[in-house]
């Protein structure tokens, strides 16, 4: 059995709950929290609490520890895993810094324990067929590529946390709620090589920005285009990857970008398509992204391979968030250089 523990029982540590219980040769064993009133909650037989990380560390046999605090935490907490020699699965973004990022990943890698980073979207069954799509070649050469995230958090959900909507601990739309669309458009579409971005804070008394725009330019030539906000009313409208080629057109979309609205290919007759378009419909959730990342990182250590989706994955996309926001700041476009998306000006 691979052994985990959980460090943070906010809303999210429920998925990871329940993707170990749900993991062949996976078990949870211990989970952290300082608040007691929301560690009592998860505790049951075989399952000890803590109050803090190091005291886990010392005394728990934990091989794999998943990392559900806020955003601003990431960074130092992974790092003390690490260096305890234990394997990390870390809750997006992976840190808010670059430099924070190059960190967890060197210690990482000098300890010789797995980092994941939590991009479980691209384990929907829609996105699955897009990326088989894109691989063949079924899209050609691609003209450009749209991601949107329309959604509604109002100013209660900022409230309900003091770390939210700061620039310490969350790090605003992009960062917070669109990365998970971000991460799917470079993973579909390759690295970029420029940004320039307009950002606002119009809505929600927050610190960090509740809407941005920015215009891609993908190192093939492709543009693209992304649209993110936390300020629809009066509840969320989409989340949204369009993808836009010489010989293909796909539209994954919905609330949450699980169903496919527009699949044509040349190399596809409409029979083949609708065929397509309806098998995902009959389960457009699929098994629990979560489930699918604890299932890749129990297989991870038993073969001795990476996980699937690494620290260098969550890197890259942080580099673009990052390279949105720098443009918007600055009012200038901003380059990303080869080196795994880091930014230059």
């Amino acid at each position: 059995m691979i052994r985990y523990g959980i460090v943070g029982c906010g809303h999210i540590a429920k998925k990871h709950v329940e993707a170990i219980q749900a993991t062949v040769d996976a078990e949870l064993i211990a989970i952290c929290d300082r608040d007691n009133n929301r560690l009592s909650r998860w505790l049951a037989d075989g399952v000890r609490g803590y109050t803090d990380v190091e005291t886990m560390l010392q005394e728990s046999p934990v091989d794999v520890v998943c990392i559900c605090t806020p955003s601003g935490t990431h960074a130092a907490l992974t790092i003390q895993v690490a260096q305890a020699g234990r394997h990390v699965i870390v809750e997006k973004p992976m840190a808010l810094s670059l430099a924070d990022a190059d960190r967890m990943i060197d210690v990482c890698r000098e300890q010789g324990v797995n980092l994941a980073v939590v991009h479980p979207n691209r384990f929907r069954p829609a996105m699955e067929v897009l990326k088989k799509r894109v691989n063949e070649g079924a899209f050609g050469t691609f003209s450009h590529a749209n991601a949107t995230v329309r959604w509604n958090r109002d100013q209660a959900y900022f409230d309900q946390d003091p770390w939210r909507g700061t620039k310490e601990m969350d790090g605003g739309v992009l960062m917070n709620q669109a990365i998970h669309n971000l991460d799917l458009l470079i993973w579909m579409m390759g690295e970029v090589e420029e940004v320039s971005s307009y950002q606002a804070t119009r809505l929600r008394d927050i610190e960090v920005e509740d809407v941005m725009v920015s215009v891609l330019r993908f190192r093939s030539g492709a543009l693209g285009v992304i649209e993110a906000a936390v300020t629809l009313y009066p509840k969320n409208l989409e989340e949204t990857l369009s993808l836009f080629g010489e010989t293909g057109t796909a539209v994954v979309g919905g609330p949450t970008a699980n169903w496919i609205q527009s699949w044509q290919f040349a190399d596809l007759s409409q029979e083949e398509a609708t065929e397509t378009i309806q098998q995902i419909t009959k389960n457009p959730y699929g098994k629990p992204g979560h489930q699918c990342l604890i299932e890749d990182m129990t297989t991870a250590i038993k073969m001795g391979r990476p996980p699937m989706i690494t620290g260098e994955d969550g890197r890259r996309v942080l580099a673009l968030v990052n390279a949105c926001q720098q443009a918007a700041a600055t009012g200038q476009p901003v380059r990303l250089d080869e080196s795994i998306g880091g930014i230059k000006r």
